[in-house]
């Protein structure tokens, strides 16, 4: 077995990508403290492109969409007959008492007509005229039955209605719900999609905010703005329509709000926008920075930054403050404007109603039917102007969730796929490979680099040398900008990611566990049923034998299926690192890849995990991050890197010899305390 290395100098670069708080580490993203400044203000957003956009997630729903509409007329044309039919009932009670009236100053037997000639005859042409329109008949009262016929007609068409509007709006739920879940599924689904790239530039708490709250923001503002909206805009339809029938005159006076309405409306959601789009994006910096606070608990009090965190709280929480109560204030100015119009062309309609019955052109009943009409006209109008806040929330949320789906993705797996040599005999191979987080900042530039099978290689340098970087490159993580990394002679850029990484066991220095039991998480990299009763209970065991993790198991209650959380809270630092070694351990990969896998384990632990490695490593090339030199010293070979470069290769007795930069490492971890205490 032999490691050959070639490489370049490079001029010095960060570790990670520049995120906005500077350079960043790949698989740690920002630190606690990393978030403390204010974000930019959001950009203006396109709001036609973006309701479009949100209009056509209803796409795969247009059937169920198509009876919504049906089913909201038919509610609708009936509602609005509702008031037609109940002006005939007024009708019916005005003309009994006028009758009645009519009996007491004529004789018996008098018809309308001659009592209207007798008016004339006297002069009082304004009763004439009043009498004229009117299906009366001197000497008779209210006609019960009638009366009676027409209010059932009313409460059968407001019945039929309601029960129309009841299932519309069951349907109305189901599809915007449906829709909501598939967007939350194509979200999901684009976060396996996305690069690392995306998460090292992102808050964590952002990304879960758009995730979250503003999916959740988008449910509601269909929820409510669709039926609602689908019903306001056939209602105008249908009361314009019945407005029209009773008198055009009077339509054109209630007609002549809707410019101003509309005028209003506009000029006051063009300056709310902006508002909305600054709170939802101030919403998600709020989230990112308690999400943050909470990881780094422990951190910012060891250093005591409370109040220091707390201030920053207060300020980026005044600046959600302040764009909320802007985006509120202003918009909610819309329904009150619309009130304000909207009476107006109330009085208007009234004055000019009453001087139609007067002259005789309308019946009492037409009047206050086109009465009815015209605030139901209204209302509809005013609704719709005061969706327009919640229309502009929503969409200002539903633009980040968008945002998040039109992120750069992953390169995708090349069709069809390069095979995996079967066995997998594990000869990697770096061949002139360059790589740069910043374009403008080389990090490895021409690095050759060749592992034997059973080969393990430890990989030193100083903080920023590159080595994480290796590791992510021969992960996939990140793809190379030029050359290529072979497995067994096959480039792993031709393979398809999930066959690369099912053959590669990985322990990191940031440890990961998720809310199960132990047994759960042990098993997690295999899908084993680790369980109780489960088939593979006996190799878990085995696993955490191997790797120390069943001595402190029998400490805990439940042993392993003691639950943990996803914090690992109710665990140590030390034994959560020895749960994720059994966990590669259990994996039995191939290639297996170690980034400080034992900085958090005690002295006499990392003795044992390091014999429970070697098993491990027995027959697999092995790849070995490490800051400590005292877990290494058995390595078959020791990069050392440098500036992304490797500057020096051999065993730990050459690199002593040679007295170089490994020499230099390791008399500053061993050396320079005897010299200081002498």
């Amino acid at each position: 077995m032999s490691t050959t290395t070639r490489a370049r100098t490079a001029p010095p670069a960060p570790q990670g990508p520049p995120g906005p708080q500077g350079p960043q580490r790949p698989m740690g993203g920002r630190g606690p403290m990393g978030a403390m400044t204010g974000g930019p203000v959001a950009r203006a957003m396109d709001f036609r492109a973006s309701l479009r956009r949100l209009t056509g997630t209803l796409r795969p729903e247009r059937p169920v969409l198509l009876v919504v509409l049906v089913l909201t007329a038919v509610s609708v044309t009936l509602s609005t007959f509702g008031p037609r039919v109940l002006g005939r009932a007024t009708d019916v009670v005005f003309e009994g008492v006028v009758g009645r009236r009519l009996g007491e100053a004529f004789p018996a037997g008098t018809t309308k007509a001659e009592a209207i000639a007798a008016l004339e005859a006297s002069g009082d042409t304004a009763q004439a005229d009043l009498l004229r329109p009117m299906d009366v008949v001197p000497g008779q009262g209210v006609d019960g039955g009638r009366l009676g016929q027409v209010l059932l007609v009313v409460l059968g068409l407001y019945v039929l209605a309601s029960a129309f509007g009841y299932v519309q709006g069951l349907l109305t739920t189901q599809l915007v719900q449906r829709t909501v879940h598939r967007m939350r599924r194509d979200v999901e689904s684009k976060l396996g999609r996305l690069p690392l790239a995306y998460f090292d530039r992102n808050a964590r708490g952002d990304v879960l905010s758009r995730v979250t709250n503003d999916i959740d923001n988008v449910a509601q503002t269909m929820q409510q703005t669709l039926s609602q909206l689908i019903t306001s805009l056939l209602t105008i339809v249908g009361v314009l329509a019945m407005m029209v029938w009773i008198s055009p005159l009077l339509a054109v006076v209630a007609l002549v709000t809707v410019p101003v309405s509309a005028w209003v409306t506009v000029l006051i959601a063009k300056r709310s926008q902006p508002q909305f789009v600054e709170q939802w994006a101030s919403t998600g910096r709020v989230n990112a920075q308690v999400e943050e606070m909470f990881t780094g608990h422990a951190l910012v009090k060891v250093f005591g930054r409370q109040e220091a965190v707390a201030q920053a709280f207060r300020e980026e929480n005044d600046r959600l403050y302040a764009a909320s109560f802007r985006a509120q204030f202003i918009s909610g100015a819309i329904q009150p404007a619309m009130m304000f119009i909207s009476n107006l062309g109330y009085v208007v309609v009234a004055v000019v109603g009453a001087l139609q019955v007067a002259g005789g052109a309308m019946t009492l009943g037409s009047v206050q039917a086109f009465i009815q009409y015209s605030r139901q006209f209204t209302q509809p109008v005013t609704q719709v102007a005061s969706m327009a806040n919640l229309l502009q929330s929503g969409v200002a949320s539903a633009e980040r969730v968008f945002e998040l789906l039109d992120a750069d993705e992953q390169s995708p797996d090349p069709e069809p796929a390069a095979p995996v040599v079967t066995p997998v005999r594990g000869r990697v191979a770096f061949e002139g490979v360059s790589f740069r987080y910043d374009p403008q900042t080389p990090l490895i530039h021409g690095l050759d680099l060749v592992a034997e099978p059973g080969t393990t290689v430890a990989v030193v340098g100083p903080t920023g040398a590159g080595k994480t970087t290796l590791v992510n490159l021969l992960m996939r993580f990140y793809e190379v900008d030029s050359g290529r990394i072979t497995l067994d002679g096959v480039d792993t850029a031709a393979m398809r990611r999930a066959d690369l990484r099912s053959r590669v066991g990985m322990v990191l220095q940031d440890t990961w566990l998720f809310g199960g039991t132990i047994a759960e998480n042990i098993a997690y990299g295999t899908g084993a049923d680790a369980g109780p009763d489960g088939p593979d209970r006996e190799r878990m065991l085995a696993a955490a034998r191997a790797t120390y993790v069943d001595r402190f198991v029998h400490a805990l209650p439940d042993g392993y299926e003691t639950v943990i959380d996803e914090e690992g809270g109710n665990v140590s630092a030390g034994e959560k690192q020895l749960i994720t070694i059994a966990r590669a351990f259990l994996a039995d990969p191939a290639l297996l890849v170690l980034d400080e896998a034992t900085s958090s384990v005690d002295t006499r632990t990392e003795v044992l995990v390091q014999h429970a490695m070697n098993a491990l490593r027995a027959n697999r090339t092995s790849f070995v991050i490490a800051h400590r030199l005292s877990t290494i010293r058995d390595a078959d070979v020791i990069l050392v890197m440098e500036r992304g470069a490797i500057v020096e290769q051999g065993s730990h007795a050459d690199l002593l010899a040679a007295d170089g930069a490994y020499a230099r490492l390791y008399r500053s971890q061993f050396a320079a305390p005897v010299a200081e205490e002498a």
